[in-house]
């Protein structure tokens, strides 16, 4: 089966994605839009080249902050979630879980309660337009620290919103280990949030043991550092906690694999462990989740029926009602069949 062929096939498959950045899908005609607003001229091509200049995890986050830093106001999310929107439909994803990190917008000066209208507009707007399901989670950031991370809790309290179901932990992972904000992540659990937690993309397995242990994470974004600990791997077989996978983010960043051929994600499979796929940053990393699923097929040998049990395991490994996930479920196999 050629690209074409899968495309066609995976674009009249219902899908969900679990590991996506809300800034991450602008597109580059919303940077132009936000560079112009801000900055009062033009974007050049050498300022484009310069904002999307990275060769390592650490470059990515300067250059995702430096986008954040383009917003002027909380209505620039307007046009965020328009691309959102886009890029959803174009795949045909059915239900989203994204994440949102308010920091750098809250020292900016925005009002969370202002951004959080906003979310809920859009995301009430999708929905009655496309019949697209998304919600969000709060990603509390390690890139500045436990007390900014509760800080970040607080205000997700204080303004509770339908479409915030939870906290995520992301941000640079060698400048903040995941159990120094067990503090926050007790707390949420505690009050009935849902907890995911970015480990083992560029720290080794002790950080996703962290995670585990120290946050009691209810999945883990990327795992990619969980083949170097084979009782690490048969952990999450037997626990059967979601990995979400993200091939292309970590093939870019370089930090454990350099090439989409020797991602462990073939290796996770064949162990048992439940895994997803998705984009992590589709637009700094030039990609969909339809090539995502590609890369499996083409570079790593799965099998049409196990990309059918990736796509599944989206929606079984989501938050949502345990209803919901198998009728979606069924949906998926009366397509692929």
């Amino acid at each position: 089966m050629d690209k074409s062929e899968f495309t066609n096939l995976l674009l009249n498959v219902p899908k969900a994605e679990l590991h996506i950045h809300l800034e991450a899908v602008i597109t580059l005609s919303s940077v132009k839009k936000l560079y112009k607003k801000c900055n009062g001229a033009e974007m050049t091509k050498e300022d484009q080249k310069a904002l999307f200049a990275y060769d390592d995890l650490n470059g990515f986050i300067k250059s995702f902050l430096k986008v954040q830093e383009l917003f002027t106001s909380e209505d620039d999310f307007n046009l965020v979630f328009d691309d959102l929107k886009k890029y959803l439909v174009e795949n045909k994803i059915n239900y989203c879980e994204v994440f949102f990190a308010p920091t750098a917008f809250l020292k900016k000066g925005f009002s969370y309660e202002k951004m959080v209208e906003i979310f809920h507009k859009k995301i009430t707007e999708i929905k009655e337009k496309e019949n697209i399901g998304i919600k969000l989670l709060m990603d509390v950031s390690r890139t500045f620290g436990c007390e900014n991370a509760m800080n970040n809790y607080k205000l997700l309290k204080e303004y509770p919103c339908e479409d915030i179901i939870g906290i995520g932990l992301g941000g640079a992972e060698q400048k903040g280990p995941a159990k120094d904000f067990a503090p926050v992540f007790e707390l949420a659990i505690k009050e009935g949030y849902k907890a995911v937690a970015h480990a083992g993309e560029d720290v080794g397995p002790e950080s996703i043991w962290d995670a585990i242990n120290a946050l009691h994470a209810q999945r883990i974004g990327h795992g990619t550092t969980a083949i170097q600990d084979e009782k690490l791997m048969q952990n999450l077989v037997d626990t059967q906690l979601p990995i979400e996978i993200c091939i292309t983010s970590n093939t870019f960043t370089k930090a454990v694999v350099k090439e989409a051929k020797d991602h462990p994600v073939r290796t996770y499979y064949d162990k048992g462990m439940l895994l997803t796929i998705n984009t992590d940053d589709p637009v700094f990393f030039k990609t969909t989740l339809i090539d995502e699923f590609w890369i499996c097929y083409k570079e790593l040998n799965f099998t049409l029926e196990e990309i059918k049990q990736l796509v599944k395991n989206s929606f079984n490994a989501s938050f949502l009602p345990d209803s919901e996930k198998e009728e979606w479920c069924k949906k998926v196999e009366k397509a692929f069949n």
